[in-house]
């Protein structure tokens, strides 16, 4: 029984660290370019996807940055959850921005000290780099190319939602708003949670808004039901936030389960 249950996770873990694709959603009308980037050394593959009244007017709009955002992952799924709750007025309008995964492991994951976790993603610490990425290279072209306005998110799940909160907790200089389902805070033994405390210490005297869910993953609800004991605690003064904890709902059910009421709270000035 025991080897069937790590065979089990590993699996998971493999998942998480390789390409995550869902090829059962419409690809919606939108745009692609391509963006040569001296901080991951690659050429990146960017899709857009504007509301329908960006086309007839001036309006400036917030952004919303997705790793896993390729058309075969998780950007199709996104782009027409949100341009349904717009035309039901369940949120503003917004732009999508999907960055499309090359090395996802790499990319999404931070420093591990951990040999657990180096037999699930041979490729690491390249979380930096991909955040420097998005903030020097990305964010000038989008809004170069685009109307936005000042105000600009992140969304990921799983090992993406490991990196929406590393960037939450260790830059939260670099986004406005925060969605992460099911993130995978046993990375580097849990380091985050670990040393969430000390982390919020050093928190900017910023208005900033997240919410993250947990599934019935013990690995991962456990870390993220102990953060939410953390900020229900030592919440930084001005940071607005959400806990949804799911225990219906498994790791591979929770993003599409939830997305919904993790938009509308995150984009509408809800307490």
């Amino acid at each position: 029984m025991r080897s069937i249950l790590i065979l089990f996770f590993t699996s998971i873990y493999l998942i998480s660290c390789g390409n995550h694709e869902l090829n059962q959603d419409q690809i919606p009308k939108h745009e692609t370019f391509k963006i040569e980037s001296k901080q991951v050394g690659e050429t990146r593959i960017i899709n857009v996807w504007t509301p329908s009244s960006y086309q007839n007017g001036n309006e400036k709009y917030p952004v919303l940055y997705m790793a896993d955002g390729g058309i075969k992952e998780d950007f199709s799924h996104i782009a027409n959850t949100i341009s349904k709750l717009i035309a039901d007025k369940g949120i503003p309008p917004i732009i999508l921005i999907g960055i499309e995964n090359t090395e996802r492991g790499r990319d999404l994951t931070g420093f591990s000290e951990s040999e657990y976790d180096a037999q699930y993603c041979p490729l690491t610490d390249g979380a930096k780099n991909f955040r420097e990425f998005i903030t020097q290279e990305l964010m000038p072209k989008i809004n170069s190319k685009y109307r936005t306005s000042n105000k600009k998110g992140i969304i990921g799940e799983s090992l993406s939602g490991l990196f929406v909160m590393e960037t939450f907790m260790q830059h939260p200089e670099s986004f406005d708003f925060y969605i992460a389902f099911d993130p995978s805070l046993w990375w580097n033994d849990h380091y985050l949670v670990r040393n969430s405390n000390d982390l919020f210490v050093k928190f900017p005297d910023k208005e900033i808004k997240l919410w993250f869910a947990g599934s019935s993953a013990e690995d991962i609800s456990k870390y993220t039901n102990e953060l939410n004991h953390v900020l229900e605690n030592k919440a930084p003064n001005k940071l607005k936030w959400k806990y949804s904890y799911e225990p219906k709902e498994k790791h591979n059910t929770i993003f599409r389960a939830t997305k919904e009421k993790a938009l509308m709270w995150i984009l509408n000035d809800q307490k």
